[in-house]
């Protein structure tokens, strides 16, 4: 997981927290980008030759949407082609300081409440206003993580 700022990488933490610990070395938060464009670039720049070099890797960018309803195709116009089906950008509609605004708890607590969802295929949290836009990346993405992580 690639996180734009600290409070992704909180969220991506607490996820990490909620995956059988048996498993979790599966999975790795990376340091924070700084900035969504950061994140798309230091993807191509450090992580694309890594993916080539092992296909089995996925990556998750969690970036804020910033309520722009072009950002995720910006994002995906940003990632190769060859591996746009092993890329999946997720984040807060807004950001996620609007998360914990809206009573969902601590970044970690969150970030616990999705991989709930993930692992048992429901949407409690993933259906929130401000997390409802990634439920096309989600699908994709659960079919992937849930034999990996859960």
């Amino acid at each position: 997981m690639l996180p734009e700022d600290d409070a992704n990488r909180q969220l991506a933490i607490g996820f990490l927290l909620a995956v059988d610990p048996t498993r979790q070395r599966q999975m790795k938060v990376l340091s924070v980008a700084g900035g969504w464009k950061n994140v798309l670039n230091l993807f191509n720049s450090d992580h694309v030759i890594e993916m080539d070099r092992n296909s089995n890797r996925l990556v998750i960018l969690l970036i804020d949407f910033d309520e722009d309803e072009n950002r995720l195709e910006a994002a995906k116009a940003a990632i190769p082609e060859h591996l746009a089906d092993r890329v999946f950008v997720l984040g807060a509609l807004s950001e996620p300081e609007d998360l914990k605004r809206a009573n969902l708890g601590s970044y970690e607590t969150i970030g616990l409440r999705l991989a709930k969802d993930c692992c048992e295929e429901t949407d409690t949290t993933w259906g929130h206003d401000l997390l409802r836009h990634n439920t096309g990346e989600l699908d994709r993405l659960r079919e992937h993580v849930r034999p990996i992580l859960f």
